[in-house]
């Protein structure tokens, strides 16, 4: 035997005697420790699928993004959905159920407006930005929503971010404008299909 076949067989011999102790080593854990790694590897798998399902589905963050048109100016629009929010600032419209209170003015420009809404019951902030811009048809005006969970990891939230923009123009009477249109959808808006905005 030359001294290349006998370095090559020795190689061999430890690489199967390592091999052999890794599942020597294996076959000796309990079956519990056995069963919790099984367990936490299909977890892992399953969390990534729902990452990815809620990706492809909707976004990432709880959120919503509408855009409305009203037969109306943008500084009629604007003022209506602040005074709304100032009237919805207490808890007292909440009292027999729903979430249309505990809304807060933040500020506003000529072309946004920024305002924040609690939830009654679990006390999450949500953050709400309206953007005004000139529509092409004289003497109206399109509006950009936006609502998104301050919570970092909230994923879904039963189309609260929907509701926390859609009871504003409902609550103000917006929706009666002539003109009025709203378009959202659920690959923007978490969970818009299912919202119920009587609860939310």
């Amino acid at each position: 035997m030359s001294r290349g076949q006998s370095h090559e067989y020795k190689t061999l011999g430890v690489r199967r005697s390592r091999s052999t102790i890794c599942c020597s080593c294996w076959s000796r854990k309990p079956w519990y420790f056995k069963m919790a790694v099984g367990i936490s590897g299909f977890l892992a798998l399953a969390v990534v699928g729902l990452l990815i399902g809620l990706a492809a589905s909707g976004p990432l963050h709880a959120s919503c993004k509408i855009d409305w048109t009203f037969g109306t100016s943008c500084d009629d629009v604007r003022s209506t959905l602040k005074n709304q929010i100032f009237n919805w600032t207490t808890a007292d419209n909440c009292k027999n159920g729903g979430e249309k209170c505990l809304y807060k003015f933040v500020s506003e420009s000529s072309s946004q407006l920024l305002a924040k809404h609690e939830t009654p019951v679990k006390h999450y902030v949500d953050d709400l930005t309206f953007t005004f811009g000139p529509s092409s048809s004289a003497g109206s005006c399109n509006v950009h929503g936006f609502s998104t969970s301050e919570t970092w990891y909230a994923l879904l939230d039963y189309g609260t971010n929907y509701c926390n923009l859609h009871n504003l123009i409902t609550g103000s009477g917006l929706d009666k404008v002539d003109g009025y249109t709203e378009k959202t959808s659920d690959s923007v808006c978490t969970q818009y299909s299912s919202a119920n905005c009587t609860i939310y």
